[in-house]
């Protein structure tokens, strides 16, 4: 059995909590930058005293509104500064922070805030107090819903303004390490959402630990343009991992705007997942094609790939290197330039970038370190290193944090990050976690090299064809979604003859496609069947099929007429819920395998 454990674990007191190092913040550097907000054409700073007053604030406001040590408070927001401001506000008042993401629905807001018996809620506008007031009836342990763009924050400081730094500070340090300080529910493939319970000691360790393997990015001075969702477990370590070490968040008005945000901020680091490095790479494609210089792109995306795997291996031949140098004025220096000029380094974590685009950026100047966890380790539990690094990989266990494989292949995973347990549901806790602490993952991988995980599919996920054939889908998932015309993609196969794949068009990129092609005015659902769009797409096809056996290789393929939606066939991760869609295209499917020759 495969096992390796990362030197170096930075020890936590089990009688820290979140809060304790914010004011300490304040007190040694109360007038540095901590947060950066949008202000007409530019960001402004707000120091930290300035933050941790609107935190002591809103604390005192939730103290007076009858949250006491332990109790539970729902966010149901997009990421704004308010989410972080709630968020510490909630833990200097001794109480949880239960987030629920602004695309939840009515029926998932009913379940998260019963399970988690919240007594207060605070959303971010009217349109999503809405979706809250649809289930009101049946939330009658909720006694306050307060709205943001009304001025919750506000209110909330003017009810606590009676109460005395004393009393917030007696609050605040009564919890420790083993209180819980989140409860975190996955939004899942299956099923209700279970609430995953993250105490402070385990997100104080899993911040420290991260802090530790990339000293070059979360250092005082550093920057970051925040739009990951504050509902994701993966945005919460960063959120704290920043703050405890000087790095100023800038928050992104939204995604819309996050090309012209990233020029304007020029951060120093990126944290994203692999659908925005996707998007960003295939944006650029397209516009070079757009201008008429798409060979020309295609010719520099390549010698970017080639540098960064001749680098990785010894030294870039001669003629590669001098490419490169000529393509650096005229291409990557204008991809820096869009991610404000300043990245030299991202981290990506939710799902695998794949190959091809890590050794793309990498040419081009900026390095993506992959990372891998779950909710249920507190996001992060392996990441690459600036010294350490390897494309294909999700990096190293964090210090202290261990990994082995099971004999059937599965990830198992261990250190200080791991959570409690499963709210209210000690069989869900009991099927994952082992008596001597060993968390089943549910992925399936191996260690190579010198402690490097490589991901290879989900255990639950595997395919297993008529012939007997074991397919991991997300090996094909991955590189289908390189292509600017793929949104999603699903492999399909179990117990079937063949593999197929149902492909989701992406909604920005289909218009240029179509107009490009003379089918102005179409759209995917009347293209379903059309020609020049399946050669298109075959073309992803044959590029995710190379990384396979012909066993394990895509047969044939059907074009969907509308894109996945978060909430419906995808998760708030963007993970794809199988059993949804293969019910939805239930007809689809049986066509693939009554049509097609076995």
């Amino acid at each position: 059995m495969q096992e390796y454990t990362s030197p170096g674990e930075v020890q936590i007191s089990p009688q820290e909590n979140l809060t304790a190092s914010l004011w300490k913040a304040a007190a040694e550097h109360p007038d540095r930058p901590i947060v950066a907000v949008r202000v007409g054409d530019g960001f402004v700073n707000w120091t930290t005293r300035q933050f941790v007053d609107e935190v002591k604030g809103v604390a005192k406001g939730l103290m007076a509104a009858g949250v006491e040590k332990g109790d539970t408070v729902c966010i149901h927001s997009a990421t704004c500064v308010e989410w972080t401001i709630l968020d510490y506000a909630i833990w200097a008042a001794g109480g949880v922070t239960v987030p629920i993401y602004e695309t939840s629905s009515a029926e998932q807001i009913d379940w998260i805030v019963t399970d988690s018996g919240a007594k207060l809620l605070v959303t971010q506008d009217a349109a999503l107090k809405s979706v809250v007031d649809e289930v009101a009836a049946n939330l009658p342990g909720l006694e306050q819903v307060l709205v943001i763009a009304d001025g919750a924050l506000e209110t909330l400081k003017q009810q606590g303004a009676h109460l005395s730094d004393e009393d917030l500070e007696a609050r605040s340090a009564a919890a420790v390490g083993d209180d819980v300080a989140t409860l975190v529910y996955t939004s899942g493939t299956t099923g209700r959402p279970k609430g995953c319970v993250i105490t402070h000691y385990s997100f104080i360790w899993d911040a420290e630990q991260a802090a530790k393997a990339l000293p070059e990015i979360l250092k005082p001075g550093g920057t970051t343009l925040f739009f990951l969702p504050l509902a994701h477990i993966f945005a919460r370590v960063i959120q704290t991992s920043s703050i405890r070490h000087g790095v100023v968040l800038g928050y992104a008005s939204g995604i819309p705007q996050l090309v012209e945000e990233l020029g304007i901020f020029k951060p120093t680091f990126l944290v994203a997942v692999p659908r925005i490095f996707e998007k960003v790479f295939n944006g650029a494609r397209q516009k070079a094609v757009d201008d008429g210089k798409g060979k020309i792109f295609d010719k520099a995306a390549q010698v970017a790939e080639d540098f960064s795997r001749q680098s990785e291996s010894g030294k870039p031949a001669f003629f590669t290197k001098l490419l490169h140098g000529i393509f650096d004025k005229l291409v990557y220096s204008k991809l820096r330039a869009v991610m404000g000029g300043q990245v030299t380094y991202a981290v990506s974590g939710g799902a695998a970038l794949g190959e091809r685009l890590s050794h793309f950026y990498n040419g081009i100047g900026v390095t993506i370190l992959e990372g891998y966890g779950l909710t249920e380790t507190t996001a992060g539990h392996c990441i690459g290193r600036v010294t350490a690094s390897r494309i294909g990989t999700v990096g190293q266990p964090l210090p202290g944090a261990s990994v082995k494989i099971a004999p059937d292949g599965e990830i198992m995973l261990k250190g200080g990050n791991i959570f409690r347990g499963y709210h209210n549901n000690p069989e869900a806790t009991a099927e994952v976690m082992t008596d001597d602490g060993w968390f089943h993952s549910g992925d399936l991988g191996e260690i190579v090299g010198n402690g490097f995980v490589k991901i290879t599919g989900r255990k639950k996920e595997l395919i297993v064809t008529a012939g007997g054939k074991n397919v991991a889908p997300a090996v094909l998932e991955d590189r289908m979604r390189s292509h600017a015309l793929v949104s999603q993609s699903m492999v399909i196969g179990d117990g079937q003859p063949f593999i197929a794949a149902l492909i989701a068009i992406d909604a920005e990129s289909f218009p240029t496609w179509a107009a490009a092609n003379g089918k102005e005015g179409k759209s995917v659902a009347d293209l379903v069947d059309d020609a020049d769009l399946k050669a298109e797409i075959q073309h992803a096809i044959d590029e995710a099929n190379q990384a396979v056996s012909k066993a394990e290789s895509i047969r044939t393929f059907k074009i969907l007429p509308e894109d996945f939606e978060v909430g419906v066939e995808l998760s708030q991760k963007m993970s794809v819920k199988r059993h949804v869609v293969t019910e939805k295209y239930k007809d689809v499917i049986d066509d693939i395998y009554a049509d097609v020759k076995r």
